[in-house]
């Protein structure tokens, strides 16, 4: 048995080794490595935020964890798949061929952001709130990179950029951004609470809503009204 199986692995290794089948193999990988990173990022989140803020049977917990998980993990290897294929085709294909354009990840990234997070669920109509959580994960970080290079020297706005005022910009910003977040966050979820996001209502629910009442030690201490 060792034999076959050695000429097996040794015949899968020249391939993947192959330059040739170098580009095509990597977007394989990248299928994979995105199911791989979507599953250890949504499991213990959906794992925990589910059995402790979700009602129901133990049965259909454990449901919403797997789809949860299935549903990110599907998502980025979709994403990384399609975005992958793309920029090889405008490498391949583009006015330069052979040579990636400057703008083939921006085009390649609206694609897979369009065909795998732009869309609504055929079952009920609504975007799922696992494409909600990850599209406003990346739109923060890309607020918070953009506003870094905004005082950047050569590439944000000349009178940002100036070495005194750069650094006064980015000591101060910080601050003014976290403290008008919350100042928001808090508002909207006293007088708008419906418009939150689920899982982030529900947290801020349990913190400052059945904070509010209880009716002996056991509500006080270890459960909630």
């Amino acid at each position: 048995m060792s034999g076959p199986l050695e000429s097996l692995k040794a015949a899968a290794e020249r391939i993947i080794l192959d330059p040739r089948y170098h580009d095509i193999l990597a977007v394989a990988k990248a299928a994979r490595n995105g199911a791989v990173y979507g599953t250890k990022v949504r499991f213990p989140h959906a794992l925990v935020m589910i059995l402790l803020f979700r009602s129901g049977t133990l049965r259909e917990k454990a449901g919403l964890i797997f789809r949860a998980t299935r549903t990110h993990a599907r998502n980025l290897a979709k994403f990384a798949t399609i975005y992958k294929l793309t920029c090889l085709v405008l490498k391949n294909f583009g006015p330069t061929p052979g040579k990636e354009g400057p703008y083939d990840s921006f085009v390649a990234g609206m694609l897979g952001g369009y065909l795998v997070f732009g869309q609504r669920s055929r079952r009920s109509g609504k975007i799922s709130s696992v494409n909600q959580q990850i599209v406003i994960y990346v739109f923060a970080r890309v607020v918070l990179a953009l506003a870094r290079m905004a005082v950047k020297p050569g590439y944000g706005l000349p009178v940002m950029s100036e070495p005194h005022r750069s650094a006064a910009i980015s000591y101060y910003a910080w601050p003014l951004f976290a403290s008008f977040s919350w100042a928001a966050v808090m508002h909207l979820f006293k007088h708008h609470a419906v418009e939150l996001q689920p899982s982030l209502r529900s947290s801020m629910t349990y913190i400052y809503a059945n904070s509010d009442t209880w009716d002996g030690l056991r509500n006080f201490m270890w459960h909630n009204k």
